[in-house]
């Protein structure tokens, strides 16, 4: 690895050191106005594309790893929309490369820092539907393992917005004990009120979910989940392989965000040099890694959620 003394500054665009230490005491932390307007704007265009695919998927098993669907009272709605790259749409990519978005991964993760998920969770109008409580991943907690939430819709009280529990990330916590005991009105819990371009990020451990609304607006959001390179190669549920493959995103992404926004201040990539990947050439390879396992969440009640796999919702 690179001795710290000839390491590059870290982005403009890193987390204060107030930021990061208000992240390891409360497990989450918002950031106001983030992402630039007009890519919000591509990804809410996007989004319609993903969706629209989704539904014409319904019914398809080969579709199922990227195409998530849940019983409502009202029907099967399609909910999730995973692995957004491989799906013909820049504006995923250019989200990834940009330094708004990868100076809090840096910062959290340090600078080998692993794109590990990348998916589409959202809220169709009229459906109101909770997501119960739950941690989206259990680990030991050596390194940080987080999502950074991008908004696309506004989400408000009232009207289904995220709610958290400060401090949960902790430890793991029986999330049906918690939600027998207090429902919605879990002791110190915070309703998380956000607008379009809004970064909300949080720990993978920390318990969050929406109570139930009737007739809500559309709401869109798109996570990346982000791991140290370290912590996969110490812990796992992957290997090396898993990591390079990944890696393998990140040329991408900054590529695309440098062709999207010439001129505009671009995030310097300062990984270690035995974990930077050499390009295979196969772009379409290259921009679908699927998992294959998913280190386990806490969750009581399947819902939104699928317990077979990590991941926010």
């Amino acid at each position: 690895m690179t001795d710290t003394a000839t390491r590059p500054a870290p982005s403009p665009w890193a987390l204060s050191d107030e930021e990061i230490a208000s992240f390891d005491a409360q497990g989450y932390l918002v950031l106001r106005d983030r992402i630039p307007r007009d890519l919000v704007e591509r990804l809410a265009s996007a989004s319609e594309r993903w969706t629209a695919a989704g539904r014409r998927s319904a019914g398809d098993p080969s579709a199922a790893v990227d195409y998530e669907f849940a019983e409502r009272p009202g029907g099967r709605r399609l909910f999730r929309v995973n692995y957004l790259h491989g799906k013909g749409e820049p504006a995923s990519l250019e989200l990834l490369g940009a330094p708004e978005l990868l100076g809090i991964a840096e910062s959290l993760a340090g600078r080998n820092f692993v794109p590990t998920y990348e998916s589409l969770v959202f809220k169709d109008e009229g459906d109101g539907a909770p997501i119960p409580w739950h941690q989206d991943a259990v680990h030991p907690r050596n390194h940080r393992i987080f999502n950074i939430d991008v908004y696309l819709d506004a989400s408000r009280d009232g009207e289904g917005a995220l709610r958290v529990v400060p401090g949960s990330q902790r430890g793991a916590t029986d999330v049906c004990a918690l939600a027998d005991a207090h429902g919605w009105d879990v002791p110190g819990a915070v309703v998380v009120e956000m607008e379009p371009g809004d970064v909300l990020v949080h720990d993978v451990m920390l318990v969050h979910g929406s109570e139930p609304v009737v007739g809500n607006r559309l709401r869109r959001t798109v996570y990346y989940e982000f791991r140290a390179a370290e912590q996969i190669l110490a812990e796992g549920p992957w290997d090396r392989d898993f990591v390079d493959a990944r890696l393998r995103l990140l040329p991408l992404a900054l590529d695309h965000h440098r062709a999207a926004r010439p001129g505009a201040d671009a995030f310097r990539w300062n990984a270690d040099p035995d974990l930077r990947p050499r390009t295979s050439g196969d772009t379409a390879t290259e921009l679908r890694v699927v998992h294959g396992v998913h280190t386990p969440g806490s969750f009581c009640s399947a819902g939104d959620v699928p317990v077979r796999q990590d991941g926010p919702a």
